[in-house]
Order: structure tokens, then sequence, then C-alpha cells
């Protein structure tokens, strides 16, 4: 069922739920990263694998093997 760094992701609950699976999800970035939420537009620090966008609680993911690879966050949904 781990895929490793082979697997793709391509939707955000994936991403989301393959690191709560993996229990990554509250392991912090290696370096908070600054995004631009998707739904909000707002800037806000992603400080874990696992984060929530403080002004409109949209949820974001990303697997160990990408955080170096910002494109490859994921936005899940609102409180998910």
């Amino acid at each position: 069922m781990h895929a490793g760094c082979n697997g793709s992701f391509e939707e955000g609950k994936t991403v989301v739920d393959k690191i709560r699976m993996m229990g990554f999800n509250n392991n912090p970035m290696p370096q908070p990263l600054t995004l631009k939420c998707v739904e909000c537009g707002k800037d806000f620090e992603m400080t874990h694998l696992e984060s929530k966008c403080p002004h409109c609680n949209m949820v974001y993911g990303v697997t160990p093997c990408s955080v170096n690879y910002p494109d490859r966050i994921k936005a899940a949904a609102i409180n998910y």
C-alpha cells in the first residue's frame, strides 16, 4: 500500500489521506513555506506536511518525498 517516493498523487484529498495514514501529517516542514491560498487568495505559512489556511480553513498536504517541490503541495478541501 505504501508506494514510497514513487507514488503519484494528483488530488489534495489523496495526498492528505496518505500522509494521515502514514502518520506524517503532523511532521514539520523542513523549512516553512509561504503559500497563496487557492480558496481565499491570502498568503499563509505552511509549517507542517498538513497545514490549514488560517483565513478560510482550506487544508493542504504534501508527502515527505515532495517537500522540496512546492508544485506538489495540494489543496484538499475546507476543514478536510
